[in-house]
């Protein structure tokens, strides 16, 4: 911290002074870190003083510069940047305003951030973190341990309450497992539904869920080098996948959501999440799920609107269930649905406006099945697949 303090007395990064009228104060916060090099070792700790940017609104706290036809996107982490554009001027300006206000170091082409290894080369860029997930192996003594195909076994049905003989585990290396594998997600989808049925019972664990998450650990041993490929494409609509099971949990037999989305041909996001209430056909379920996966194409839209890659058509959701299409498509079911949360019917004002468009897919073409339940490997290996999850190239 003191050394955080001399340096921004040394780069004269604030002045005191009375606040202006009509102006509001941004915060700050203390954020600590540990600095990794691309093996997952610790090179230093560090502590940093960052301004709460995220209650400033765009174009009126901070101005925004705009030049026609170039764009520079900057993502920031503390201190940790990355940056990326359509124009090598801007980039070579950008770094010398840069190194004119601040102490800095240009690491060149991505391979490292945030714990998340990047291997980039013509025709793809591989996202994994194995060195993060060897840590994970370390940490919970299974390094040595026997491999397995899938992250849950086939079948598998987890309760809160405890089996004949069934002893409690310490909940604090239970947390701190599941915690471990939630952040492995951000490059691992094939995992994501066995970490969230697993995370359902951070109070209370028992030795069945302690299990359940070493089988886990057990998998990522015997695909440790597996990460998620993004391959080179000039096709940048944006599609949905959705899916849920029914009734699935045996506690309160509520529904699993499970979506992906996919620019092009490429995953860039996924969900896996106990629906927030009870409902009572597997049509309502769907439907549900289909809500919450507009809810999330709205938002990846308005985001895609930022980054100059806006989407002039509808975005399609593609869904299994023919019920819950109709229900989505035809608001005159009102006997059928008028128990339903207002707030799900969402799906019904977003195809009005064509902002979503509902299309059907065959069981079998349906990747998100790997978001909602526990599958046998041929069926598991296929999705994986599909996701783009694989051995990463070295």
């Amino acid at each position: 911290m003191d050394e955080e303090i001399h340096a921004i007395v040394k780069n004269d990064t604030w002045e005191l002074t009375s606040l202006p009228k009509n102006h509001q104060v941004i915060g700050v916060k203390w954020v600590y870190k540990a600095k990794k090099n691309a093996n997952g070792e610790v090179e230093r700790y560090k502590a940093r003083l960052v301004a709460k940017g995220y209650k400033q609104k765009h174009g009126v706290d901070y101005y925004v510069k705009k030049e026609d036809g170039y764009f520079l996107f900057v993502c920031i982490y503390v201190d940790d940047l990355i940056f990326t554009g359509n124009s090598s001027r801007m980039f070579d300006d950008f770094k010398k305003a840069m190194a004119r206000e601040f102490e800095m170091s240009d690491m060149g082409l991505m391979s490292y951030y945030l714990g998340i290894q990047v291997r980039q080369t013509e025709e793809n860029i591989f996202v994994s973190q194995e060195g993060y997930a060897k840590e994970v192996l370390k940490k919970f003594n299974m390094l040595n341990c026997k491999p397995v195909n899938t992250p849950m076994q086939f079948g598998t049905k987890l309760s809160r309450m405890k089996q004949d003989g069934e002893e409690e585990v310490d909940p604090t290396t239970f947390k701190s497992l599941v915690g471990s594998l939630r952040y492995l997600t951000c490059t691992r989808p094939d995992i994501l539904f066995a970490v969230g049925i697993v995370s359902r019972f951070m109070e209370n664990p028992t030795e069945s869920h302690m299990m359940t998450a070493k089988r886990i650990l057990r998998y990522i041993k015997g695909t440790v080098n597996y990460g998620i490929a993004y391959s080179s494409s000039n096709d940048f609509k944006l599609k949905g996948y959705c899916d849920s099971d029914f009734a699935g949990d045996i506690d309160d037999r509520k529904s699993t959501t499970g979506f992906v989305f996919f620019l092009g041909k490429n995953a860039i996001s996924w969900s896996s999440k106990k629906q927030p209430i009870v409902t009572l056909s597997s049509c309502e379920s769907e439907y549900v799920a289909a809500t919450s996966c507009t809810c999330h194409a709205i938002w990846l839209r308005r985001l895609l609107k930022e980054l100059h890659l806006e989407e002039e058509e509808a975005t399609k959701i593609f869904i299994d269930n023919k019920s819950a299409m109709d229900l989505a498509k035809n608001p005159v079911f009102h006997e059928r649905s008028k128990h339903i949360d207002t707030r799900y019917h969402f799906i019904r004002e977003c195809i009005a406006k064509k902002e979503v468009e509902l299309k059907h897919v065959k069981t079998m073409d349906k990747v998100a099945d790997i978001f909602t339940k526990p599958l046998k490997f041929d069926s598991f290996e296929k999705l994986r697949f599909m996701l783009g999850v694989r051995k990463v190239q070295v």
